[in-house]
């Protein structure tokens, strides 16, 4: 009989391991859905702007739509799902996701793309990453959240890797409308699979705070829009031909009105918890130092991610001419150690010091750019981002094995939600920097770089060089060089400068990528500062630290 209960205990066992595995699957599926568009549309732009009859402007304006939806309304999203439950949070944004991903799949002009893909499938989103963490949270026991928060982040991450192998590949032998119309069939069985998830019941229903969504939501747009129009407006001082308030660039003014905001939002959320009223956001919250330390590294990462995933890509495609789908493969090196690594650390080291192992992450990061701007030199080939994309890959998953689990274990299991909210607003943020930083930084460096080259280029005429500094004071693009070539053809310039043109414009490429790829590095040093937050001990396990414990727990304002 005994022999019996032991085996019976076991099948159970076994079969809730098998559950578990199903539900975590289903998440990692929605988290890699939430992701991949970007990276998909990133390859397809020329192909979509000619199939809609706009422009690349136009589906650019999509792109910074979409972000711009998800970091100004996730703080809203992850506060619905605590009123109505995670679970219906997570299948009513699948929904909206779904809808959008097929009126994309359908759009016949720019209106209705973004209609489908800006703004329904941004709210869509906003509603089913914040789900995302609490359903971890509800569904895992604290020993497991570690390595399956990094499955997710992984699966993110991947995402953003392999998007534009897919999109490349999508686009050139079918359309880019397949991948929207996939997306479709990936939703329907992401909801049937997500009914096996449980989730904590919905106790009593607090009102909504409508004031504090439209503050919040209205500071975090102007800080995102101003990140995303740097690169038109300038960062401080307007750009030629760009408008500008009291002498200073829009990006400065969008960027402070939205700090104030924020100011705001946050007194009007202290006002209401006094009054004892919900706010969307409690202030105490923010005051948790394991959480707070949580989201100021997850905004350098996705910083510090995104302006990769835009150097790196520029460097494949634009200076050495590689297709989409070459650009994507050379990728992969990264997806497969990030892979392991946020698998491997929570496995082999399950009660690792998430301090010690984030710091880790950052300076793989680190290194790895530092052995990119080494290798970055004028005839490189492709061949060079493999090992810089192996050491960041591991570097990106070793953070992401560990900062959703103290970020969320920095709290009550009620409040992931909201922390949900947050994390992902910190990412949405971040990755908004990090691509307006990386591409604003390229094309000054590219621009001042350039200018200097030919001017003390003895063989590039006087006329030139001045005609030069005229036509490129707002910045120097960056394109091929055939495409660059091609103008200077058009411009009747004869071959002998031409090519001295081309030469010092493939230099100052290079410099371009090295700079922006310099301060990436930079950030990663500044947010080895803020690691000191993070928690020596893993959530759960006893005894903590004294230096510890004050950043495990959050006041008791939360109870």
């Amino acid at each position: 009989m005994a022999k019996k209960t032991a085996a019976g205990t076991k099948v159970a066992a076994g079969a809730a391991k098998a559950g578990a595995g199903l539900i975590l699957f289903t998440l990692a599926a929605g988290q890699f859905l939430m992701t991949l568009d970007t990276s998909v549309m990133n390859v397809s732009i020329a192909t979509v702007a000619k199939d809609l009859g706009t422009t690349v402007t136009g589906v650019q304006t999509a792109i910074t739509l979409y972000t711009l939806v998800m970091a100004s309304l996730m703080v809203l999203g992850g506060k619905i799902g605590s009123i109505i439950g995670r679970k219906r949070a997570f299948s009513i944004g699948c929904i909206i996701y779904g809808c959008g991903s097929m009126t994309t799949a359908l759009a016949p002009n720019l209106t209705v793309l973004i209609i489908g893909w800006s703004f329904l499938e941004g709210i869509g989103a906003v509603l089913i990453m914040p789900a995302i963490v609490g359903l971890v949270a509800g569904n895992f026991p604290p020993g497991a959240r570690a390595k399956a928060y990094g499955l997710i982040a992984a699966a993110g991450a991947i995402a953003v890797a392999v998007g534009p192998v897919i999109g490349g590949f999508m686009t050139t032998y079918f359309s880019w409308r397949y991948v929207f119309a996939g997306e479709v069939i990936i939703v329907i069985a992401i909801l049937f699979l997500a009914r096996r998830a449980a989730d904590d019941p919905v106790g009593v229903k607090p009102k909504l705070d409508l004031i504090g969504a439209v503050i919040s939501s209205a500071g975090l747009a102007l800080i995102v829009l101003g990140v995303l129009k740097s690169s038109t407006w300038g960062w401080f001082l307007p750009k030629e031909g760009a408008a500008s308030l009291f002498g200073l660039s829009l990006t400065i003014w969008f960027i402070i009105g939205g700090l104030f905001c924020l100011w705001l939002f946050l007194r009007w959320q202290t006002r209401l918890e006094r009054a004892g009223k919900e706010p969307l956001i409690s202030p105490a919250l923010l005051r948790v130092r394991q959480l707070s330390g949580g989201l100021i590294t997850f905004l350098f990462q996705f910083l510090i991610q995104a302006g990769l995933f835009f150097i790196v890509p520029l460097f494949l495609s634009v200076v050495l001419g590689l297709s989409p789908m070459a650009t994507g493969v050379r990728l992969l090196p990264l997806s497969l150690s990030l892979l392991l690594a946020a698998v491997g650390v929570p496995k082999l080291f399950p009660k690792a010091s998430p301090r010690r192992v984030v710091r880790i992450g950052m300076l793989a990061l680190i290194a790895g750019i530092l052995v990119l701007i080494a290798s970055l030199q004028v005839g490189a080939d492709s061949s060079i981002v493999f090992v810089p994309m192996l050491i960041i890959g591991f570097g990106i998953g070793a953070l992401a094995s560990q900062l959703g689990n103290v970020t969320v274990s920095s709290v009550p299991t009620e409040k992931s939600s909201e922390v949900g909210g947050l994390q992902n607003t910190a990412s949405q943020l971040g990755a908004s920097i990090g691509t307006a930083l990386a591409g604003s930084i390229l094309i000054a460096a590219l621009t001042a770089s350039f200018l200097a080259g030919i001017e003390q280029n003895p063989n590039v005429p006087q006329q030139m060089k001045d005609q030069a500094n005229t036509s490129l004071s707002a910045g120097a693009p960056f394109i091929s060089q055939s495409d660059a070539q091609a103008q200077l053809d058009k411009a009747g310039v004869p071959k002998d400068v031409s090519s001295e043109v081309i030469k010092e414009y493939n230099k100052s490429q290079i410099a371009g990528l090295r700079t922006a790829l310099s301060i990436l590095a930079l950030m990663g040093v500044i947010a080895l500062f803020f690691t000191g937050r993070i928690p020596r001990k893993q959530p759960g396990s006893e005894p903590a630290s004294a230096d510890d414990e004050p950043a495990a727990r959050p006041e008791p304002a939360l109870a």
